[in-house]
Parts: structure tokens; sequence; C-alpha cells
């Protein structure tokens, strides 16, 4: 910083202008009161000598060439810079500066006749005291003088005058040494001022200063910067107070941070999507599950947001009602394939809406569930409106003595026999999947022989599989035979599988189920060259009521219910279940049992 711009250099120009023009009017003064005062002193000189002058001519009246001795007396009393004239009661001007290089001022008698005043001086009337100019002997007028004029009385009753110059020139002079030391004194004054001054300032500055340091080590957030106190005036209290006003900005800061954080982690770890919008619509703050709304809205548009389009166009048409009705808006919108609801609020400052605040909440899920309810009455209403319909009919037919054969009333028997059959089974694994979903399935885990397991399994559906011509095989490659798990869930998992593969594999075809040793557990494989299952049923065959062929309603095409069990089973052993299909081409069931540690095998798990 420039030395003039700052405080120091402030504070010192001020008491230098201060000395300074104090010093310049004592000065002025000073030299206005030594010139009157010379000019007084030579006025009383002249007056002086001129009275001197007219009393020795007046005394020597009476004397025998007396008066031509007083006149040389009188001329003698002359010097070099004060010239005397005296013009006798004849009118003859006798003059001290006869000669040529004489330096005395020379006034002619016809300049004294010229002037009223001193005119008055040679008829004997008045003294006088004038400044004139003074004649040159060799040329014009030249410098000014100062001429006492005093008439002098003769005892004859004659008169003359004596007149009296001094150069004012001479005057200066003698006032000039007392110029030159009063200047010289304001020399050493300002000198002595300047460095006084400078250290004044720098002293007082000095804490100021360090007021300063502190203050822009605040700004950079080093608030532990402190002042020192070197004095006990007021700027060592405003030192004191400024490192009290340090201490407890540090602590409302901290406050402010502690208080910041808080709400940054309340806001992050909420579910909801929560948005602060400024009163023209920019966005403020915003929170993960919003951040991933807006990223969709982004994504929607190709990235290409422009200003004032950060929101969606619903979103905004609700800002702009918040903002003008001052009251809360509720919304629901769809994006990027989910469902938001948006409810925003008016945000104030004091009195005025500063802005508003909206929280989203993603109701995908909900929905989702909504629609699998909403599925599930529709497909039980389903599954049972045939079974019911067939037991009604039949057992009119029964009633009604419509059967006429013990043959017919046989089969009639049979299909209700099969049909309710059919809703126990549709029944118990409705309530076989309720206890898995709720997570109340028992798992008794024993020691199992693989291999034996495996063959049960395909010696329970070789005769399904000679009925339709498809070739069943399997084939076990495990490094330990024994394995520990529930052999009743997982024979139902199977069960299931190799069932599907069977019904949907056509005449010809062939139906394996392979177990071999992966990741330290069991990886299962149940792959058939059927119709297999089409693409975007891909992601819903293991929900409730799937089936891959929806023209079939009932006989041996299932209740749908198979794969949502035999997920829920695998689960609960910690394993996985995957599938893989291409149409007209077969589809493969995969899953997974991670090993089981032998401590569970005695007991249960919930």
């Amino acid at each position: 910083m420039r030395l003039w711009r700052s405080v120091v250099g402030k504070l010192w120009g001020t008491i230098l202008l201060l000395v300074a023009f104090v010093l310049l009017v004592l000065t002025i003064l000073w030299f206005e009161f030594i010139e009157n005062y010379q000019t007084n002193q030579a006025e009383s000189e002249l007056s002086q000598l001129a009275g001197k002058i007219s009393s020795i001519l007046e005394n020597h009246d009476d004397i025998h060439d007396s008066p031509a001795l007083a006149r040389s007396i009188a001329l003698e009393l002359s010097d070099e810079k004060t010239g005397i004239m005296i013009v006798d009661e004849n009118g003859k001007p006798w003059y001290s500066s006869e000669g040529a290089s004489s330096s005395q001022p020379y006034i002619s008698l016809q300049t004294i006749k010229n002037d009223r005043e001193l005119a008055a001086v040679l008829n004997g009337k008045q003294e006088s005291m004038k400044t004139i100019t003074a004649d040159d002997k060799n040329g014009p007028k030249k410098e000014k003088v100062l001429l006492q004029g005093v008439p002098y009385q003769l005892s004859n009753g004659k008169h003359g005058a004596v007149f009296v110059s001094q150069s004012l020139a001479a005057i200066r002079e003698a006032a000039s040494s007392t110029t030159r030391y009063t200047f010289i004194g304001a020399a050493v004054g300002l000198i002595l001022t300047t460095i006084f001054a400078f250290f004044l300032s720098t002293r007082i500055t000095y804490p100021l200063r360090k007021m300063r340091e502190a203050a822009l080590e605040l700004t950079k957030g080093k608030f532990d910067k402190k002042v020192p106190i070197l004095t006990g005036d007021e700027i060592g209290e405003l030192a004191a107070a400024f490192n009290q006003m340090g201490r407890q900005l540090k602590y409302h800061i901290n406050a402010l941070n502690q208080e910041k954080e808080h709400l940054t982690s309340i806001l992050s770890s909420m579910a909801d999507g929560v948005i602060t919008l400024n009163i023209d619509g920019t966005i403020l703050v915003t929170n993960p599950p919003a951040e991933r709304f807006l990223q969709a809205w982004y994504y929607e548009q190709e990235m290409n947001i422009k200003s004032g389009e950060e929101l969606p166009p619903a979103a905004k048409e609700l800002f702009q009602r918040v903002v003008h009705t001052e009251k809360e808006q509720v919304i629901e919108m769809t994006l990027q394939g989910r469902f938001w609801v948006m409810v925003m609020g008016p945000l104030y400052d004091q009195d005025y809406v500063r802005g508003a605040v909206a929280v989203l909440r993603d109701m995908t899920e909900e929905r989702r569930l909504d629609k699998l309810r909403k599925d599930f009455i529709a497909n039980v209403s389903h599954e049972l409106r045939t079974p019911i319909a067939l037991l009604q009919g039949y057992s009119e037919a029964i009633v009604d003595d419509i059967a006429s054969s013990d043959e017919e009333k046989k089969e009639i028997s049979k299909v209700i026999y099969e049909e309710s059959l059919r809703m126990g089974r549709l029944v118990n694994e409705l309530l076989d999947l309720a206890r898995m979903e709720a997570g109340h399935v028992t798992l008794r885990y024993e020691r199992v022989q693989v291999s034996e397991l495996i063959a049960k399994i395909s010696r329970k559906f070789q005769g399904m599989a000679r009925e339709k011509s498809i070739i069943l095989s399997s084939a076990v490659h495990v490094e330990n035979d024994w394995f520990i798990m529930d052999s009743d869930k997982i024979e139902q998992v199977l069960t299931n599988l190799v069932d599907n593969a069977i019904r949907h594999t056509d005449e010809g075809g062939t139906v394996t189920f392979t177990v071999r040793t992966a990741d330290n557990g069991l990886k299962v494989d149940v792959t058939d060259t059927g119709t297999g299952i089409p693409e975007e049923d891909l992601p819903f065959v293991f929900e409730r009521f799937y089936k891959a062929d929806k023209a079939r309603t009932r006989g041996r095409s299932g209740t749908g219910l198979g794969l949502a069990i035999a997920k829920n089973i695998i689960e609960a052993h910690h394993g996985t279940i995957t599938v893989h299909s291409k149409i007209h081409e077969g589809t493969t069931f995969t899953f997974y049992l991670s090993k089981i540690d032998e401590k569970l095998m005695e007991g249960s798990k919930e």
C-alpha cells in the first residue's frame, strides 16, 4: 500500500500540514511585525535626527558665521544610508550627498514643493513624515524613501526646513537578517515535526496495522489470530475488543458449521427428496434423492438444460402456484418410468415469501406393490373361478340326477375331486408363499447325499418323460457327495423346475439337470430344449402367478406359484437363482447353494 494512502501517511501528512499552516501564519505575522517595527524605528530615528538638526540650526542663529557652521555640523550627522537636506531662510537647499558617488537618497527641492504636505513644511506650518520616490541626479526616478520634514524658526522671524530621508531598501535590509533566522527556525521546526509526526503516527498505527493483519486472517478462516495489546488506552481497548470479537466469531462460525452439518446429515439421510428454490425459481439446496429425480429429468432432456429449465414444467408450474397463493400444493408426476409425488410449500423470510421448499417421494415401489396386490386378487380370483365353477356345475349335475349311469357319476366325481385337489394345492401354495415372504420358513438342515437326491428326482419324472418321448438325463460332478441342506425343500425346488421343463418341452426334446461343485458350494442347472420364455417376460418369471403359456388355465399348467416358492426357498438357504432363455431354443434355470455350517444341522432357522 502506498504511504499516502495508509493511516500512517494520512496522520503524518495531517500533522505536517497543521504545523506548516501554523508556522506559515506565525511567519506572516512575524514578518509584518518586523517590517512595522523596523519602519516605526526608522521613523522615530528620522524624527529625532530631524529635530536635533533643527535645534542646532535654531541655537546657532545669533552667532556670527554660525549658520554656515550649524549647517556644516548638521550635515555631518548624515550617514551612508541617511540623507539630509537643509533649506535655509532664503530657500536655498543644502545637501549632505554632494558627492557624485554618494549612495544617500536624493530629493530635489522641486519634488518637495510639488507635494502639498511637504510644501507646508517649507512654509513652517507643520512637520511631515511621508514615503516618496527619490530623485536620481543622473537619470530617472528610482527607489522609495522615507522622508521626514521639520521646520525651524530663526530669531529674525525667518524660517527654514530640514528634510531627513532614508531608503526603504535600507530598512528592509535591516530586517533581512531577522527574516533569514526566522526561515531557518521554521525549517528546523518542520524537520523536527516531520520526525516527531512519523514516530507518533507509527506508534499509533502499529496496533491498527496488527488489527488489519488479524482481520485479513479472519477472512481466511483463521479465527485463532490474536492482536497484541501494547497500550492501555483506547487503542488497547480496541485490540481487546477485537480479540473478543474473534473468539465470539469463532464460536458462532463453529455453531453454524455444526448446524449446517447437522442439517446436511438430516437431508442426506432422508428417504424423501428435498429441493429448496429461490424466489426466481433457481435451485439452492438438494439432497441425494432429489438429485436422482433431477438427473432423471436431465437425462430425459439429453442434458441440454437451459437457465430456468432446471425443473420439469409440471414442477415449475407448481412453484408458480405456491409463490402466488402462498399455500401448500401437491402434484403427481411420472419421470423415466418412476412415479413421484411432490409436496411444495412457501419458504418465508419473516413476512415475505423468499422461495419454496419441495419434498419428493418416490412412489414407484408403493405403486408396484399396489399393482401386485391388485394382480394377486385378480389372479387368485381367476384361478379359483374355474374350479369353483366346475365344482358348482358338476355338483348341480349330481343333484339334478343328470348323470344317469354309474360311469358318468364316477367321471363327474373324478372331475370334482381333481378340482378340489387343485384348489387345495393353490391354497397350500399361497399359504407357504405367504409364510416364506414373511420370513417364517423353517429349514431343517441335514447331511444329504447329493447323488441319491438327484437319482430320486430322476426316477420321479422318468414316467412323465416317457409319456412325452422326452429324454431325461442327470449328471453329478461334486468333490464331496454329502452336503448340508433341507432335503425336502430342495427336492420341492428341483421337482418344480423339472416339472416345468418337461411340461414346456415338445416331444423328442431333452431335459438335463446337472450338479457340480462351485465356489465352495453347489451349483445346479436344469436345462430343457423347450419353447423358451419371451425376453420381455424374463424379469417376471419369479413373481406370483406367472405363467409362460398364458393360454393354459387349467389342467397341468399349474398355479403360477412354483417359481416364486422356489426362489424363496433358495434365498432362505442364502443362495441365488437365475434364468436364461431363448425362444424355440430352450431355457436354463440355475441355482446356487452356499456351504452351511454344521452347527445348524440340529436346529432350525426362522
